[in-house]
C-alpha cells in the first residue's frame, strides 16, 4: 500500500479508460499522456492495462509500506527518494519506509508514477480510472487527498530490469512549441476555404483554460461560409442541429477560439467540427500549458493510422528493453 503524504495537483487514478460507453455520454478518460503512461507501467513491469497516477505540473508525496519498484515518466520533474534525486524515465527500487516525492514540472506539465502491480484502486464500469464531471473511479471519484491509503494491484508482467533508463530519443519532446496533426472535418466544408488555409498557416497559443476536459487555443478568427439555418440548429454560423465528439475533436464556437475536447471531454452537442487531432498528437498536447504554441497540421487517416502503430512500436520496443531477459 501506498500512503499519500501529499496530493500533488489534481493527481488522479488513470488507467487504459472506460470504453464502450461514449454513446450514452460517457467519455473515456483514461491518461491524456498515453505514451508517458505505456512507458511507465513498461519501465516496473505490469500489464499495459495497470493504473498509474496522473498529476498536473506538480506530483504526490508518497510513502511506501513495502519493497517495490516505481517509475516516473511524463514531464520532466524534480525527482527525489528520501532527498535524493533520482532520474525520471528509469527503473527504481524503493524499499519499505521510503518517501517519493514528484516534485515541480521543470519541461511539460503531466508527470506519471507507476507501481509495481499498478494502483488497486476499485473498477467502475470495468475502469480504474477518474472521471471528476460525474465522480467516478479512482479514489471516490476524486482528487488525492492527504492521508490516502493507495492499494496495489497484482497486474504483474515480467520483472523489470532495476536502473533500465528510456533512450531519450525514445522520449516524446517536451519543447513549447509543437506541431499539432488533424484530420479535417467532421464539419470543416462549413468553413470557407480561406479560414481553413489561415487556421493550417498560423500559431495559436494554449490557454489558461486547458485541462483534462478541453484545451482552448487563441488564434485569428475563422469563417463561415452563408447557409441558412436548418430547424434547431440555432443563428450562430459555428451551430448545427447536433453532432458526436470524437476525442481530439475541435470546435470554433462563433468562429473565435478553437477548443479541442480530450479525454474527459462531451460526447456531443451543437457545434460544427472542423478537424480531429490524431490520438498519438492529444499525447504532445497534454504536455504544453498556456502561452505555448501549436501549429496544426493537416494530414489523412492513414497517416495518422501510420502514426499511432509507430507509437505502439516504440512502447514495445521499451517493454522488450525493460523487462529481464
Amino acid at each position: 500500500m501506498l500512503d499519500v503524504v501529499d496530493p500533488g495537483v489534481q493527481t488522479l487514478v488513470q488507467d487504459l479508460g472506460r470504453r464502450g460507453y461514449f454513446a450514452i455520454g460517457l467519455p473515456p478518460s483514461g491518461p491524456m499522456d498515453y505514451l508517458s503512461h505505456h512507458v511507465a507501467n513498461a519501465l516496473v513491469g505490469n500489464d499495459p492495462a495497470a493504473a498509474t497516477l496522473e498529476s498536473v505540473f506538480v506530483g504526490p508525496t508518497l510513502h511506501f509500506r513495502r519493497d517495490t519498484v516505481v517509475a516516473v515518466t511524463g514531464a520532466t520533474v524534480d525527482l527525489r527518494i528520501d532527498g535524493v534525486s533520482m532520474p525520471c524515465w528509469t527503473t527504481l527500487p524503493v524499499r519499505a519506509g521510503q518517501v517519493l516525492t514528484v516534485g515541480p514540472a521543470l519541461e511539460g506539465s503531466r508527470s506519471y508514477v507507476a507501481v509495481r502491480g499498478g494502483i488497486g484502486t476499485p473498477l467502475v464500469m470495468g475502469s480504474r480510472s477518474t472521471y471528476l464531471p460525474s465522480a467516478i473511479g479512482g479514489v471516490d471519484g476524486r482528487e488525492l487527498r492527504v492521508d490516502d491509503v493507495l492499494p496495489c494491484a497484482n497486474q504483474f508482467g515480467p520483472s523489470p530490469r532495476l536502473g533500465y533508463v528510456v533512450d531519450g530519443a525514445l522520449r516524446p519532446s517536451m519543447n513549447t512549441r509543437q506541431e499539432i496533426r488533424i484530420v479535417l472535418g467532421l464539419c470543416s466544408y462549413r468553413f470557407t476555404d480561406v479560414s481553413i488555409e489561415k487556421m493550417l498557416s498560423s500559431d495559436f497559443s494554449v490557454g489558461v483554460e486547458a485541462n483534462r476536459v478541453g484545451y482552448r487555443l487563441s488564434g485569428p478568427p475563422l469563417e463561415f461560409i452563408d447557409r441558412q439555418a436548418p430547424f434547431g440548429a440555432g443563428a450562430d454560423p459555428s451551430n448545427v442541429v447536433d453532432l458526436g465528439y470524437p476525442v481530439g475533436s475541435i470546435q470554433v464556437p462563433g468562429g473565435q477560439e478553437l477548443i479541442c475536447l480530450l479525454r474527459d471531454g462531451v460526447t456531443g452537442g451543437g457545434y460544427a467540427t472542423i478537424g480531429t487531432v490524431i490520438g498519438v498528437d492529444i499525447d504532445a498536447l497534454a504536455q504544453m500549458k498556456a502561452p505555448d504554441t501549436v501549429r496544426l497540421v493537416a494530414v489523412d487517416v492513414d497517416e495518422a493510422v501510420a502514426a499511432r502503430r509507430a507509437r505502439d512500436r516504440t512502447v514495445s520496443e521499451i517493454y522488450r528493453s525493460a523487462m529481464l531477459s
